[in-house]
């Protein structure tokens, strides 16, 4: 019995469930689904801390714990029949709601079922999934490597099925249940401890031998038939929350390598974690399915980018640089409203951590600010390893930080190439180097983006040193793309052309003294608050392409223009390059 629980019991065919229930009925339902060898007792110190926030409920699975066993043990474990025990339990605990289920283990794979069949529509608000693969979609995963058997696939075949050692040995006749009911039962304790570092407790409970032995029959009865015809149609129908622990010995993080063909409203964590993260890593599930469940029962906001795409980046990590005002701002706030955490670095501290308040403000889940100055290798390191150590792997990068240099070659000095570059490209570098490579070594997908310019696409007599910066950045963005490609990474470079942001009035101008410098500032911005191109239009691109994956986003018509130039008719640009433009 969990501390402070209500206990029912629910009737589902033949058997008698166990439920448990903490915090107040008329709040959000979270059902946590237990996996193999264990009771509810595995989700006790997550239950805990979400009981403040919502409705928890927690169920020993049929012929788990205190719940009865079906008899015959064989045909009673099926998909189907699970299935119906999570209705009646939802039917009991939640029948004008629908719930947001959490499964771990074998709780997760049974949980995939109930999130893609078609009877349990509309009774599933959210589902979270740690260590457990829909059925369905492995069978997918490992018909797709035996049709096309390239070296890569292969190795990926044998690496999980060395992971999946166990279950060949569940599916022997009578040895499982001896050995459980017998030594391993009485050593899986010690095991657990060593192994997994698990801490003491309620956990596992006196029930373990024979929730074990019963439990064998969970993978005799649906692992082979379900491998061998999967199912077509096992399309979520509901948000997705994937957590991944990154030393899991029992599941390759290459099983959801495609798991968004399966599911359109998918967000991925990662947790440096072995198997039992419900035991090990109570605190950062509980912080993860509770901001989840916010984001889903908080709804769409509206008909922006960020608001169509809601779902899509609900929960998940964006860093953006020069966040403190103009382009950097706005696409940290439409990721905010879009259900983001972020991360909001400038280095002016004050100006990113009003960004971050706006964000908390506009929808983000979570959202914080770190102050670095993107041309120092130092700083940057130390804001990755800190960013990676307090907040997570990123999953959206946005290197956005920039400096505006105007000025033609022979008055530019080599200290202001130095300058321009520092920021406009070793920035970039050293974002993509540092969080990027992160993201690459997580192995999980995720997106990087690169705010290039227009200037990226045609010469300028006037712009030589930041054309020559902008248009690095977007041939960088261009190889990292090719690179990242077969890691499920994408790579956009966005081309704002003349947008109303902030960096007019700190552009520098070479070869003139301070008093004319300032001028020129103030002509420039009264010709970009002329155009008015709002920075939140770019942030809008932005979010497009991170959703579509596109590789060159120009943004606002003269950077169309400008780009369908270089293609068309590069001699034309060339000769307006020549022409000397206004001062």
């Amino acid at each position: 019995m969990l501390d402070g629980a209500r206990e029912r019991w629910v009737r589902s065919g033949e058997v008698e469930l166990c439920v448990a229930e903490l915090g107040d009925p008329v709040r959000p339902t979270v059902v946590l689904v237990h996996g193999y060898p264990d009771s509810k007792e595995v989700w006790s110190e997550v239950a805990a801390r979400l009981a403040d926030r919502f409705h928890v409920v927690l169920y020993d699975v049929r012929g788990h714990g205190r719940s009865t066993a079906p008899n015959p043990l064989r045909g009673g474990f099926t998909l189907e029949k699970l299935t119906d025990d999570f209705l009646a339990v939802a039917d009991a605990v939640s029948p004008d709601r629908p719930v947001h289920l959490v499964g771990h283990d074998w709780g997760s794979v049974q949980s995939w079922e109930f999130v893609t069949v078609e009877r349990t529509r509309g009774r599933i608000a959210s589902f979270t999934s740690m260590s457990g693969p829909s059925l369905d979609h492995f069978g997918h995963w490992i018909n797709k490597r035996l049709r096309r058997p390239t070296p890569r696939r292969v190795g990926q075949l044998l690496g999980q099925g060395a992971k999946s050692w166990y279950v060949y040995l569940l599916h022997t006749p009578v040895l499982p249940e001896l050995a459980w009911r017998g030594p391993l039962g009485r050593r899986w304790p010690g095991i657990l401890r060593r192994a997994e570092k698990l801490p003491g407790g309620d956990y596992p409970t006196a029930s373990l031998p024979t929730d074990a032995a019963h439990g064998a029959w969970l993978y005799r009865d649906n692992v082979r038939p379900r491998l061998r015809r999967p199912r077509g149609d096992a399309h979520a129908h509901a948000p997705v929350q994937l957590v991944t622990p990154l030393e899991d010995a029992f599941l390759s993080q290459r099983l959801y390598d495609e798991l968004e063909l399966w599911v359109p409203r998918l967000t991925r964590r990662t947790l440096p974690a072995k198997h039992w993260v419900p035991r090990t890593r109570p605190d950062r599930l509980a912080d993860w399915i509770t901001e989840f469940v916010t984001v889903v029962e908080g709804g769409g906001t509206g008909a922006t980018a960020s608001g169509r795409h809601a779902d899509r980046f609900a929960g998940q990590l964006v860093l953006v640089t020069g966040a403190g005002g103009g382009i950097g701002r706005a696409t940290a706030l439409a990721f905010a409203e879009a259900g983001a955490r972020v991360v909001a670095v400038d280095r002016d501290a004050e100006a990113a951590v009003r960004t971050a308040e706006l964000a908390r403000l506009s929808g983000a889940t979570a959202a914080w600010a770190e102050t670095a100055d993107v041309s120092d290798e130092q700083a940057m390191e130390e804001l990755a390893a800190k960013v990676a150590a307090e907040y997570g792997v990123v999953d959206v990068l946005v290197n956005n930080a920039g400096i505006g240099l105007s000025g033609s070659f022979f008055d530019t000095t080599p200290q202001d190439w130095k300058k321009v570059l520092d920021v406009n490209l070793w920035g970039v570098i050293h974002g993509c180097r540092l969080f990027g490579g992160r993201m690459a070594a997580r192995g999980q997908g995720g997106h990087i983006v690169t705010i290039a310019s227009a200037a990226a696409f045609q010469p300028s007599r006037a712009l030589p040193a930041y054309s020559t910066s902008k248009a690095a950045v977007l041939m960088l963005s261009e190889c990292l793309r090719a690179e990242l490609a077969g890691q499920g990474i994408g790579v956009s470079a966005i081309c704002p052309g003349l947008v109303n942001t902030g960096i007019t009035s700190t552009a520098r101008f070479a070869g003139v003294d301070a008093d004319e410098e300032k001028r020129r500032q103030r002509r420039a911005a009264r010709l970009y608050g002329l155009r008015n191109y709002p920075p939140e239009k770019v942030a809008d691109a932005v979010l497009e392409a991170v959703v579509r994956n596109r590789a060159v986003v120009p943004v606002t018509p003269e950077a169309r223009g400008a780009r369908l130039m270089s293609r068309a008719f590069p001699g034309v640009l060339r000769r307006l390059a020549r022409v000397k433009p206004p001062l």
